[in-house]
């Protein structure tokens, strides 16, 4: 595909304008997703990712044929954890509705602030510093935060702050998140349809209780973790599609998400 070629699109509501299709230039589709292998991160109880060869080779019959399984906990790499995951009566994987993952996308850079203070948590004053230069967000957007984590990817010590697994390395959790009160204030002004961060979970590193998971996600609101490239898009004016693995019943699953850039 040559740098002129033309992608078409099916004409999505998130597009302002849109009345049949629209077009996509080649190359401003930007991938926000790590890939997933045994390198990928995941939280220091869960299980990683897994996979294991099948099939690999000439079959009796004379063709080639490949097949592998994986497993892995649904917590882990680029993900969405569902409301249920930290709110009893919320939707599971497969009940979000479809429209709170596909719409233009926000995006506050706190990257200045992160570089070093791993335990930062965003404010309420970052988010109406933002505002302030961008307008008000809008009900319709998915919001992201970029702390410039991604960058970081995929090495376990200096992404999560520590290396060790199980219940002493949640303990030396050290990674950026949004400040609980900031999520109140999102919840009681603002009506976005998703929350995403490039860090390994929506709440800071050194959380116990979580609480930016138990706001959000009460006010009926997925969250997006581990994203990757948030520093390619630009603070509006892009589109998101953010699709998970379909599991029923699932708290939380592997996800594709990608955004379309203005031309």
């Amino acid at each position: 595909m040559t740098s002129r070629t033309l992608i078409a699109w099916p004409c999505l509501p998130l597009i302002a304008g849109c009345s049949q299709s629209t077009t996509v230039p080649a190359g401003r589709i930007v991938d926000l997703t790590h890939e997933f292998s045994e390198q990928t991160i995941y939280w220091p109880t869960a299980q990683g990712f897994k996979l294991e060869t099948e099939f690999h080779g000439t079959t009796e019959r004379g063709y080639y044929y490949e097949a592998n399984r994986y497993s892995a906990s649904e917590h882990g790499g680029t993900h969405m954890d569902a409301p249920i995951h930290f709110c009893k009566t919320g939707a599971t994987l497969d009940q979000v509705p479809l429209d709170r993952l596909i719409g233009p996308a926000a995006v506050i850079d706190v990257s200045n602030k992160t570089l070093e203070a791993p335990d930062y948590q965003v404010t309420i004053d970052d988010l109406t510093a933002w505002e302030r230069k961008h307008g008000p967000i809008r009900p319709d957007v998915l919001l992201f935060i970029r702390t410039g984590f991604d960058r970081l990817w995929p090495d376990r010590r200096r992404y999560l702050g520590t290396e060790l697994r199980g219940p002493d390395g949640v303990a030396n959790l050290h990674f950026p998140g949004l400040h609980p009160d900031a999520a109140r204030w999102l919840v009681a002004n603002r009506r976005i349809k998703a929350f995403g961060i490039d860090t390994a979970s929506i709440d800071y590193g050194q959380s116990k209780l979580f609480e930016t998971h138990q706001v959000l996600f009460a006010a009926a609101i997925p969250a997006l973790e581990n994203v990757a490239n948030l520093g390619r898009l630009p603070p509006t004016g892009a589109a998101v599609i953010a699709l998970p693995m379909k599991i029923k019943n699932g708290s939380g699953g592997p996800v594709r998400i990608v955004a379309l850039l203005p031309p």
